[in-house]
């Protein structure tokens, strides 16, 4: 089931007002909890590539030279801002405004689908994953890093206390796990690994060549 117009909303707002921050807020957990995460992202993004949830376009440094990116996000001020940095990269991006659960695309018009910390947001992540497979070519790459469910118990339970208040204020959530809606999706599973306790998750699928 789609999200509600309510619970998308409450997301949008949510990003409208850290926006401005988000870089600062994010700067020690990129070095710390998610390290190499964007990296990896752009070690294995190919050809014509969509961001879902580009937001800020911190990912953009570490895009090959050869691909042709197009990004997409449900938040203005993000968008504004992925804007400023790419001009500073000096690095052409289509930016489009949108829900990742219905992507404003044709399908079959992209190499590499790419989602970066941003399904643990995402009302309905398993009708955005639809939405990315959809989006895909047949064969094309699904990439996606996030913070998920801890395999260790203790933080499990931690993670749990906290997002009783991070889903009701902006809908976040910290004990999802990506893979198994991926697997669910039709999914090819071409790598996935979990660092810190677990607690992050890279997957790298393929759309199958017959769908």
């Amino acid at each position: 089931m789609s999200a509600t117009p309510d619970e998308t909303a409450k997301v949008l707002a949510a990003w409208e007002k850290n926006a401005p921050s988000y870089d600062r807020q994010i700067a020690f957990l990129e070095r710390v909890w998610f390290a190499g995460g964007r990296e990896w992202l752009g070690a294995r993004a190919r050809g014509r590539v969509l961001e879902v949830a580009i937001g800020t376009g911190l990912n953009l440094p570490h895009y090959p030279a050869d691909v042709t990116i197009t990004g997409l996000d449900l938040s203005p001020a993000m968008l504004a801002i992925a804007e400023r940095r790419a001009a500073r990269l000096g690095r052409a991006v289509d930016l489009h405004l949108g829900d990742a659960e219905a992507l404003p695309f044709p399908g079959k018009s992209f190499d590499t689908v790419l989602c970066a910390l941003s399904l643990c947001g995402i009302p309905d992540p398993a009708a955005a994953i639809g939405a990315m497979k959809r989006v895909l070519v047949p064969g094309g790459r699904l990439l996606l890093v996030d913070h998920v469910g801890s395999t260790w118990p203790p933080i499990r339970a931690a993670q749990w206390l906290l997002e009783r208040l991070t889903i009701r204020a902006a809908g976040e959530h910290f004990t999802r796990r990506q893979l198994p809606l991926v697997r669910a999706a039709g999914f090819d599973i071409v790598e996935a690994e979990r660092l810190k306790a677990g607690t992050v998750e890279r997957v790298f699928a393929r759309k199958p060549v017959g769908d």
